[in-house]
């Protein structure tokens, strides 16, 4: 789980603030983007506020929900923002479920500019996961809503850009085709069970984890009987996770 923080400077802070550094963490989902504030040690400090995802939803029009969010929020010194694609070095390089043009977008850059903070983005699932792992072995993380998400971690390490939702899993049809939300709501709770279960006995072969942990909002539908190394997470997770990435 997550571990004591490690001290935070950037041109604006002294080590001792620092250590009393509060995060915005900011979820962008493909129905909802969420926002909570977070102590230094990763603790929430008041209650989690959401907007539903803006359609279509473009770059401006999500750095315009996020400013919403954010503008009710108690003072803050850096945000995390998990994001729904790969991304790498703060810009997003796939958006599935949102605009295309939010393609190729710097994601980080412009909402420092929008938010005058200092902002790290990473994968939502990569976020979500660095909130559940032990740190120890081979940890999976998978998560169910309006899309699949993916993150693979080996003795705490994150294995970057692990998008696994569009590769093929049955017939011709990938993992977010037959676990998406939109899957659920056509195949029934029951038949979509059946999927996850060949699912979770499919990355076991693929991946020999040690640990799965299976989060996101679809998780209330899960029924079936899950072996002790399968764990089912908070969703809540995908936000305080984001404390993790101002670690070192």
């Amino acid at each position: 789980m997550l571990t004591e923080p490690q001290p935070v400077t950037n041109a604006s802070e002294t080590p001792g603030e620092a250590n009393a550094a509060t995060t915005l963490a900011v979820d962008i989902g493909g129905s909802g983007i969420k926002v909570i504030l977070l102590d230094a040690t990763g603790q929430t400090l008041g209650e989690r506020a959401r907007l539903k995802t803006p359609s279509p939803a473009t770059p401006d029009a999500v750095l315009g929900a996020i400013a919403t969010l954010a503008a009710d929020q108690p003072a803050f010194d850096r945000v995390s923002v998990g994001f729904p694609g790969v991304v790498r070095q703060g810009v997003t390089y796939t958006a599935v479920n949102l605009d295309r043009a939010c393609v190729g977008f710097p994601l980080a850059e412009r909402l420092t500019q929008q938010l005058k903070r200092p902002v790290k983005v990473a994968n939502d699932a990569d976020i979500q996961g660095l909130g559940a792992i032990s740190g120890q072995g081979v940890e999976l993380v998978v998560t169910l809503g309006t899309v699949f998400g993916s993150a693979l971690f080996v003795d705490g390490h994150l294995v970057p850009n692990l998008e696994m939702a569009h590769h093929r899993f049955r017939k011709t049809e990938s993992y977010e085709d037959q676990l998406g939300r939109a899957a659920l709501e056509k195949v029934g709770k029951e038949k979509w069970n059946r999927r996850l279960k060949k699912a979770i006995d499919a990355l076991e072969h693929l991946f020999n984890y040690d640990r799965l942990y299976i989060g996101g909002g679809e998780t209330k539908n899960i029924t079936l009987k899950l072996p002790s190394n399968i764990e089912i997470v908070p969703n809540v997770l995908g936000l305080l996770g984001g404390i993790a990435l101002w670690q070192d």
